[in-house]
């Protein structure tokens, strides 16, 4: 235990700062600070954060705590000239959590602690009101017996209910005081059948059950739930604030509210919030009763307004920042229990941001670090309309943010078929493969019941900027009858569900949403001048390029991703998956006929089909990427993945072939694999079928020749997948250079163009000096290298990553959120070792971790050159990399 615990505020002075939020926690450093400031707060003290863990750890109070909480309260009752249990004007305390990081509602408050059978009397006497006096003991009552008693909020809440309806009010606040007094026994006859216990009735014993119930309150599953999503560390504790209490209880002339000093949820300059007469501040926030406006506050008590009015714009000027405020009119006296940094949309944090650049109170650099970079998403993605009230009928993993509604529908072929007639469609499956590529373009959103954050559905679902829920296990879907249950409702082919890919939440029915603003003005349905969400979106993202260093590339495989990810500001392509171009109309059957011949020649001639269409895709791309790099994988996955596994394509594809259903069988059962992550793929199929590399090579070469020859700048660097031995690069790299040779002698021209590898295995990371002798650039697939460091299946290890995480062996999942002691240390020793051999090796990752954040920011730690990521999280990375930058230069 510290030397000093308490610390303690009032009459115009505190012993703490706005800066102490580590030991004071937010709501005691600036109840601390706007005592200091003058404005009006009601006068306290606050236990220290650490003593919270001390108290988890050893579930004891020291005595000397004990004495230095004595000694504040006695201050306390000098302050107010009240006296802590005094029967005749007693002093009576507020009791409230406040950690360093505000983590609202997560954690408990109890108010009007001080109340008996006897100081109620002595309340109701020196108020001038009993009906307040027993009003506020019932409310005590309810509160300390659910926080520290254990007593069911919802047993409390029946007596009450119970109590309007036999007094024939809608409201608490029409109850009599006769009704109070009448509930207050009832609520102590509660408390002593549900606990076997009398309610405590003397005011030090309450005071310490409620101080022992917020620092419990630390462990609540909706706080530890809390920090998990918003990344708070478990060893912060929070703090214990003893203020004491003001009503807006106390009549007409009382009253109290919740403000914002801008629009939390446009950013608007506008001050914003409500408030009740006759209240407490758990009325506004239970929604008990219907507030009203802040501005009809004016009306009810000018005075206290105007001085709200003026300090809410002094708080937002001293603190720099929007701030979220707590109030409370006692008798047309103001006085303000909390200000913090307030809670706001995407949209709201860029206008605030930007617009206070403006207004000369903060820097640019402020606003670049005042937004976090993965709330952008927000801004990108279409949203559920915030005005529609639905129950979730399953939850899955947020693969993939936005909003989708449409008919659900269980396989890739009518996802189409639904598509092309019109039709809004959610393509529904226990998992995807590539097979289904073209279902999901057809498809507004896909939901699945097994995979996880880098499943097949999440990553092209990411990457086509259409939202995905995956990894949904209350979801059980039937295929045979086309259908789906979740939590016992069926969904039918046909049905209308609607997803939120930002929380995971699967909805039935059709929900309407609200289109992203950004998005119109990229893909050019909305002039950008018309467009003040997108101003202040560009503002700011122009302040990041600024300064950051690290260059964000896209994952594109198409003309039409390419496009948009150049709209988002990508300065480049770091991943051109080609295998994704065979998936298209025709192409699949020509690239059936490649894996299905029965010689190198049969091979050749299919390949031949696929060429002028690999080479056109290219000349697209490098087209939208003019004068930028773009980097071309070769053909990475199992050769299987291509093939159909019975039915009528397989019908069909043995007729194209010329073979029997049967022999195709054998093909297709030749080919499979027990662990096809781990087998035939990548470098090792140009190895085997070296035929597909100079097919590969020739379409790149003769799509960038074509391409410069219409004065397109073009910067083509090819990437040679799963290498694990330098002799495995050096067989592919003379493939290309031959081919190389070959187009460019025949077309009369030279290209500038390199060879690089993809990093994503283990061995190769360990023996990077060798492989940059030969590569001139190295990419890390982080998806691969984390599943084979680690020996997970990202596919199948979400059915028990989700526990991993709950029993605290993994903070985060791999996955999504790069293992820098782990994964990041290979990538480290192989920058290292590659650069050692080649000063001037260009090094990025394509993975999925290069659009998430504090991967980002680790690979600007180490000095990467680029980091790769979805088109639409090519944002979130230039802000993230911004955010490295700056805070790399304050250390």
């Amino acid at each position: 235990m510290p030397d000093r615990t308490t610390y303690f505020f009032g009459n115009g002075n505190a012993e703490g700062t706005k800066d102490m939020k580590d030991v004071l926690g937010g709501k005691g450093a600036n109840l601390a600070e706007m005592t200091n400031l003058g404005v009006p707060v009601p006068p306290g003290f606050t236990i220290a954060c650490d003593v919270c863990i001390a108290y988890l750890r050893d579930r004891a109070v020291p005595e000397s705590l004990r004495i230095e909480v004595a000694s504040h309260l006695a201050r306390l009752e000098t302050v107010t000239g009240k006296v802590f249990g005094d029967q005749a004007d007693p002093l009576l305390v507020s009791v409230r959590s406040g950690a360093p990081m505000s983590m609202p509602g997560m954690m408990e408050t109890i108010l009007n602690l001080g109340l008996n059978d006897r100081t109620v009397i002595g309340l109701a006497r020196a108020s001038g009101s009993a009906r307040f006096a027993y009003d506020s003991y019932r409310r005590f009552i309810q509160m300390y017996g659910d926080v520290v008693l254990g007593v069911p909020h919802h047993t409390f809440e029946q007596l009450l209910s119970s109590k309007r309806l036999m007094a024939g009010v809608d409201s608490d606040s029409d109850l009599h005081e006769d009704h109070l007094r009448n509930l207050v026994e009832e609520y102590k006859g509660l408390v002593r059948s549900t606990t076997g216990r009398e309610f405590p009735m003397t005011p030090v014993a309450q005071l310490w059950g409620a101080i022992e119930a917020v620092w419990k309150s630390w462990t609540l599953k909706k706080a530890q739930d809390y920090r998990k999503h918003a990344g708070i560390p478990d060893s912060l504790g929070t703090g214990v604030n003893v203020v004491s209490m003001v009503f807006g209880n106390l009549g007409n002339d009382s009253g109290t509210g919740v403000a914002f000093t801008r629009n939390p949820s446009t950013g608007e300059r506008t001050f914003y919030g409500e408030f009740l007469v006759n209240a407490q501040g758990e009325d506004v926030v239970a929604g008990i009763r219907t507030p009203l406006s802040i501005t009809d506050m004016a009306e009810r008590f000018p005075a206290a307004y105007d001085e709200l009015l003026e300090t809410q714009d002094r708080l937002e000027r001293h603190y720099g920042d929007m701030q979220d405020i707590e109030f409370t009119v006692e008798r047309g006296k103001l006085y303000l229990l909390q200000t913090r940094i307030g809670k706001r949309t995407a949209a709201a944090a860029v206008r605030i941001a930007t617009e206070m650049v403006a207004e000369g109170m903060i820097t640019t650099r402020d606003a670049v670090l005042r937004v976090p970079a993965d709330q952008l998403d927000q801004l990108l993605h279409p949203i559920i309309d915030p005005s529609v009230r639905a129950t979730p009928i399953a939850t899955g993993l947020p693969a993939s943010p936005g909003a989708a509604n449409g008919v659900a529908v269980f396989d890739a072929d009518e996802a189409v078929r639904r598509a092309g007639h019109g039709d809004a469609v959610i393509l529904i499956r226990e998992e995807t493969t590539p097979e289904d590529f073209h279902g999901l373009v057809a498809a507004r959103a896909v939901l699945t019941s097994r995979g996880g954050m880098t499943s097949h559905a999440a990553v092209v679902a990411r990457g086509m900027g259409k939202c995905a829920v995956v990894g949904c296990k209350e979801m059980v879907v039937d295929h045979e009858r086309r259908a789906c249950t979740m939590n016992g409702t069926t969904i039918t082919e046909g049905d209308w569900l609607t997803l939120d890919g930002g929380t995971g939440k699967v909805f039935a029915g059709d929900l309407p949403t609200t289109p992203s603003e950004v998005v119109q003005v990229v893909r050019g349905t909305l002039d950008s001048r018309k467009a003040p969400a997108y101003q202040s979106f560009e503002r700011l993202m122009s302040w990041a390029d600024e300064v950051r260093t690290l260059k964000v590339r896209a994952n594109a495989d198409t003309p039409h991703d390419a496009r948009v990810a150049r709209a988002f500001g990508a300065e480049g392509i770091g991943l051109c998956r080609t295998e994704h171009m065979f998936f298209e109309g025709d192409r699949i059957t020509s690239m059936r006929e490649m894996i299905g011949a029965r010689d190198e020649g049969g091979r050749r001639r299919a390949l031949a089909k696929l060429l002028p269409i690999q080479r056109s895709d290219f000349e697209g791309i490098f087209e939208a990427m003019r004068g930028l790099p773009v980097t071309i994988r070769l053909l990475d996955p199992p050769l299987h993945e291509f093939l159909p596994h019975g039915g009528e394509e397989s019908k069909l594809l043995a007729r194209t072939l010329g073979v029997t259903r049967g022999e195709l069988a054998h093909v297709v059962e030749s080919l499979r694999e027990t662990n096809p992550m781990l087998g035939h793929r990548g470098c090792r199929l140009g190895i085997t079928y070296p035929e597909i590399t100079e097919m590969q090579g020739r379409a790149i070469f003769e799509a960038a020749l074509r391409a410069k020859r219409r004065g397109i700048d073009v910067h083509p660097e090819i990437m040679i997948p799963l290498v694990a031995d330098y002799r495995e690069f050096d067989h592919q790299r003379a493939v290309l250079e031959e081919v190389a040779g070959k187009v460019l002698g025949s077309m009369g021209e030279s290209l500038d163009y390199t060879i690089g590898t993809m990093i994503e295995l283990p061995r190769a990371a360990l023996t990077a000096d060798q492989i940059a002798q030969r590569a001139e650039f190295f990419s890390f697939g982080t998806n691969d290298l984390t599943q084979t460091t680690y020996g997970l299946s990202r596919d199948d290890a979400g059915r028990f990553l989700p526990a991993y995480m709950e029993r605290g062996i993994f903070a985060d999942d791999p996955f999504q959120v790069l293992d820098q002691s782990g994964v990041g240390q290979l990538i480290t020793l192989a920058v290292a070792a590659g650069r050692r051999v080649r000063p001037q090796l260009k090094v990025g990752i394509c993975g999925e971790h290069g659009g998430e954040p504090r991967s980002v920011k680790f690979c600007h730690a180490i000095g990467l050159d680029y980091v790769s990521c979805s088109p639409y999280r090519v944002p979130i990375a230039r802000l993230a990399a911004a955010h490295a930058a700056l805070e790399s230069s304050v250390q």
